[in-house]
């Protein structure tokens, strides 16, 4: 079994309403899962077609403590275990840790699992649980039932402004917190890693302060676009050109959680990165 993947994430909010959020089916229902019930100790339950392998509930609970869950989830036919764990930074901050067991990444490449999905799906919730919590909106989710990937956020902040940071390199690497490098011009590399990377994406259209289309190959295209919209932005994002019969929901999920960091990144004056770095 592969080591288990861990995220933490800081909140700008107490344990106590963290907490809340983690356990409130009605908070959970809106920045987790399309349905979530809850009567803990006993019952912890989330599905619908925001959640990998939604069609039902699959989840068993563990253990709870004070600022602890602890799951069993079927996914595939496997019970994975996924720990949710609260620390108090400070009166008004919060570091949330996830602990998921039985993520492999070569299933992210493959799709020959939907445990997959699991470190973009939690990223992606873990971002909506911040947001959610700090009172900001929310970042679309996933709908792992369809192959249509194509959403739209509004971020405020001048457009050309925006458009920067999703072309130098620097900026993107800030706020999506991997290394990237892009040559922003036709013909020019998009490079997940950097330019070491032996194999880039490749910017197929530029229309310079206004969008850009990337091939990524057999996974297919992303691309953006940006418009005014009432003094702020808006995003159109879409991935395209990939076999619909297995649509690449964990790729797309990771975008996402990557706009909800961007969004972050224009709108917080004294922005920081949400993640921090497991130990």
């Amino acid at each position: 079994m592969s080591e288990p993947m861990i995220l933490r994430a800081r909140v700008a909010a107490p344990v106590k309403e963290v907490w809340h959020a983690l356990t409130d089916p009605a908070a959970l229902r809106t920045w987790l899962a399309e349905h979530a019930e809850v009567d803990l100790p006993g019952r912890f339950e989330f599905w619908g077609r925001f959640t990998p392998d939604g069609d039902a509930p699959r989840q068993r609970v563990l253990n709870v403590g004070d600022h602890t869950l602890r799951l069993e989830w079927t996914l595939g036919g496997v019970a994975t275990t996924t720990e949710i764990s609260l620390e108090e930074e400070g009166p008004e901050s919060t570091i949330v840790t996830l602990n998921q067991s039985h993520f492999d990444f070569q299933d992210v490449i493959t799709g020959a699992s939907v445990r997959g999905n699991l470190q973009t799906f939690w990223g992606l919730s873990l971002a909506n649980l911040t947001d959610y919590v700090e009172g900001r909106p929310l970042t679309p989710k996933v709908d792992y039932t369809s192959a249509i990937m194509r959403e739209e956020v509004l971020i405020d902040a001048p457009m050309a402004e925006v458009y920067d940071s999703l072309v130098d390199s620097e900026k993107a690497t800030r706020w999506f917190g991997y290394k990237i490098e892009i040559e922003p011009h036709v013909g020019g590399r998009w490079a997940m890693g950097g330019f070491d990377n032996p194999d880039p994406a490749k910017v197929i259209d530029l229309d310079e302060g206004r969008a850009m289309a990337v091939d990524w190959g057999p996974i297919g295209i992303t691309s953006w676009e940006l418009a005014e919209s009432g003094g702020r932005t808006k995003l159109t994002f879409v991935q395209s050109g990939f076999d619909e019969a297995r649509p690449p929901h964990a790729g797309w999920a990771g975008w996402l959680s990557g706009l909800a960091e961007l969004r972050r990144f224009h709108e917080l004056p004294d922005w920081k990165p949400i993640w921090i770095e497991a130990s």
